[in-house]
């Protein structure tokens, strides 16, 4: 697994409009190539304000969204179009805006959907379609995701695995159903820990103050139960994105005065 990296921007904005544009370069390169690109998408307030700042960036049609194939980290297992949901909030913010083949956008299933309400069948089912999608040249049961985005919780969670679940320590399957998370809604869909360590690159946002503690403790040597951040590694890069708030307790010894 690769050491962690930190890249420490003013204020949140700026932070989202970097990984905007860090993210189609890496599209972009992908897509030439291999001739398409995997990448799983993240909700909240910093996956959607990526999102947001990509579908502003001008240099979004660089991308062939026709051969872009989104995945998701984590979903709220509510009704589809439930605005809390992180497909609905990615809808609104970008993929609404551009040419996606619809076959290529891979939502986890809803709780309205063909298992109903559940979540163990869903998540098997997300899993199955991983691994349909993996090739023989992949890591495990899930394809080679180009970038994988995380959003990091006040409590150090990323998708929906949370310090001391269950879901934390699981160590086989890729997908998972998450039963009593302690952020409303209680019943989600996760990518596991193996998943997410298969990426090529993983990207970890955080921004505000209410993310610091979070990440001086996932940055700090804590182990991935007590805080699952500190799990969230790529094969080939693990990038933190932050902005000055959320790096401030971190000693300025982790990242270079420029990257601020």
């Amino acid at each position: 697994m690769s050491t962690p990296q930190l890249v420490v921007h003013r204020d949140k904005e700026l932070m989202a409009q970097a990984a905007a544009a860090r993210l189609i370069t890496k599209i972009v390169d992908a897509q030439a190539s291999t001739g398409s690109a995997n990448v799983v998408l993240t909700g909240g307030r910093n996956g959607n304000g990526v999102l947001a700042a990509l579908a502003a960036a001008p240099a979004r049609d660089a991308i062939d969204w026709g051969r872009l194939d989104l995945w998701w980290g984590d979903e709220r297992f509510l009704p589809e179009g439930d605005p809390e949901r992180n497909i609905t909030q990615a809808e609104e913010a970008l993929l609404d805006a551009v040419p996606l083949d619809p076959k290529r956008v891979h939502a986890m299933p809803a709780s309205d959907g063909p298992y109903g309400t559940d979540v163990e069948a869903a998540a098997d089912a997300y899993a199955e379609e991983l691994a349909r999608a993996a090739g023989p040249a992949n890591h495990g049961a899930v394809p080679t995701f180009d970038v994988l985005m995380l959003g990091v919780g006040p409590d150090t969670h990323v998708a929906s695995l949370f310090p001391e679940h269950p879901g934390v320590r699981e160590t086989e399957r890729t997908v998972i159903g998450v039963h009593g998370s302690p952020k409303p809604p209680p019943t989600r869909i996760s990518l596991t820990l193996p998943a997410i360590r298969s990426a090529r690159e993983v990207w970890l946002l955080a921004a505000g103050e209410d993310k610091a503690n979070a990440v001086a403790m996932a940055l700090s040597g804590a182990g991935e139960i007590q805080a699952p951040a500190a799990g969230a590694q790529g094969r080939a890069r693990t990038l933190w994105l932050l902005d000055t708030a959320a790096a401030s307790q971190l000693p300025r010894s982790l990242y270079p005065p420029a990257s601020a």
